[in-house]
């Protein structure tokens, strides 16, 4: 299903800082921060990386959620009441195995889920990683393909975006301070190269016992950086498309 609102489709990057391992008050702030957005008349919001716990590795299957896990019915129904399309960050759990998802909450209550399809170094003694989980979200005349941290680092990633035909690549990260600039030269280039939008969706303060680099940011299917935030504040970056250009709208 297409899910469009307004004439004028509005993207956002949430922008959060999370509560390592506190599932409850990281809900909280995605309530809050879907809020905001549905007083924006957002139609998208984008969480970061594993936004739902922090950034965990030997903690994950601790924290993991099922695919049709009860803590996320709070999230489901405000994206139901706000008209909104989330994509929230967890550890999922799928027959014993453990993968860096993220959810994709529909405002009919329907759900799917994206799986991260490369990992970092060092994951993969906590995740897998998975192909099979790639679905893409249709807004308007959007078509959004979605990418995980690492998965970014992998050209033939946004490559396979394109050749779905995806407008715009929406990636949830958790990079920090020093890789920043490495994670904005690669999305401009992909977006140039693809001629994609790109999105990117970053943590403010620290997780795993890592400053994270903030930052979230936009780029338009030139590459040009068009929009971002500060490296230190939690918040939303908001974009509008306007006549067929993407303007910052925050």
């Amino acid at each position: 299903m297409n899910w469009f609102k307004s004439k004028a489709m509005i993207i956002a990057a949430a922008q959060t800082k999370p509560i390592s391992g506190d599932i409850d008050g990281n809900i909280l702030d995605h309530l809050r921060l879907m809020k905001l957005a549905a007083d924006k008349n957002v139609d998208l919001i984008v969480f970061p990386e594993l936004s739902l716990t922090g950034y965990q590795r030997a903690l994950a299957a601790s924290l993991s959620f099922s695919t049709d896990d009860s803590r996320l019915d709070r999230l489901r129904q405000a994206a139901v009441d706000w008209q909104l399309v989330v994509v929230a960050g967890a550890p999922i759990k799928m027959e014993d195995q453990l993968y860096i998802g993220a959810f994709i909450l529909y405002p009919d209550y329907t759900m799917s889920f994206y799986i991260k399809q490369f990992l970092h170094d060092g994951e993969e003694l906590f995740y897998q990683s998975s192909p099979d989980y790639n679905p893409i979200i249709e807004i308007g005349d959007e078509r959004i393909a979605l990418a995980i941290c690492a998965d970014i680092n992998h050209a033939q990633h946004p490559q396979q975006a394109k050749a779905a035909h995806a407008s715009l690549y929406a990636a949830s990260i958790f990079y920090t301070p020093n890789g920043i600039s490495e994670a904005y030269e690669l999305l401009s280039r992909y977006a140039k190269i693809y001629s994609m939008a790109v999105l990117m969706s970053n943590y403010t303060g620290s997780s795993w016992e890592l400053a994270a680099g903030g930052c979230s940011a936009f780029w338009n299917n030139r590459g040009e950086l068009i929009s971002s935030r500060d490296a230190s504040s939690a918040g939303l970056l908001l974009m509008q498309k306007d006549q067929g250009n993407w303007i910052d709208f925050s």
